[in-house]
């Protein structure tokens, strides 16, 4: 049965991936729908544009570019941009991986977070390599994450997926994983422009990851497809009883305070 599919990314709407990722789901017969940024909008986590009016264009049928952010893609496509009912949200397939605390920047999780947020299954797709991006395991790996969706039935479900950047024949599969841990290396790099003023760059090394068991990390170093289900909650329940603990512990302390 074909599918309403709404795709956007971060990359922007001329970006390799997210083509890649139309064509492939075209060729699953489905229903695409494009909203995408009209320019690169990577990092910009789940922001929105409340201070500037947005532009839409729609360049073909079904497809349209926008000012906006990954977030105010879906936001516009879900509130009245499309008309039909969505059933699954993609966003990606990003030029780059998005694994460990990268989710936290991510433009292209935000946009699949959004999709979670008005009710409909989404995925997040990120290629896991910064350069010469082989995209050919994703005509494999997308039309698995569709099945699994389909068998979890479940309206809030949020994947979060990186394929390792490696031939189709060297892909060794899909594996359920958690979110690893990155080692950041960033710097402010300053800088003058020619009237002497001051500019700022913040950057550095590529960030290194610590492999351990059961991460997206391990897989991908595995040549498996990272597969990790992530929720929009927040909250640290581990936390929640040592901290009612704590409280009860300083309430007269607190109630002389206030």
């Amino acid at each position: 049965m074909a599918l309403n599919i709404l795709i956007s990314n971060d990359d922007g709407y001329e970006a390799t991936g997210i083509n890649i990722l139309k064509d492939v789901l075209l060729k699953l017969e489905h229903n695409v729908y494009v909203v995408a940024p009209d320019k690169n909008q990577s990092a910009t986590s789940h922001s929105l544009t409340l201070t500037v009016p947005l532009r839409i264009k729609e360049v073909s049928k079904n497809e349209w570019i926008t000012t906006g952010t990954p977030t105010d893609c879906v936001l516009l496509a879900t509130h009245g941009l499309i008309k039909d009912k969505i059933d699954l949200v993609f966003s990606g397939i990003n030029h780059g991986p998005n694994m460990g605390e990268d989710v936290i920047y991510s433009g292209t999780v935000a946009a699949a977070m959004e999709g979670v947020m008005v009710g409909i299954p989404s995925v997040a797709v990120s290629m896991a390599g910064f350069s010469n991006l082989n995209f050919e395991s994703a005509y494999n790996v997308i039309p698995c994450i569709i099945k699994l969706i389909k068998k979890m039935r479940k309206k809030n479900l949020l994947l979060n997926v990186n394929i390792p950047n490696v031939s189709a024949d060297m892909n060794r599969g899909i594996k359920i994983t958690r979110l690893g841990s990155r080692v950041y290396a960033d710097t402010l790099i300053k800088k003058k422009d020619p009237r002497g003023k001051n500019y700022y760059w913040i950057g550095g090394a590529l960030p290194s990851f610590k492999v351990k068991k059961g991460t997206d990390f391990e897989a991908i170093d595995l040549n498996f497809t990272s597969v990790t289900p992530i929720t929009i909650d927040l909250t640290d329940y581990s936390q929640i009883e040592k901290l009612e603990n704590k409280s009860k512990e300083l309430e007269c302390e607190c109630r002389l305070m206030i």
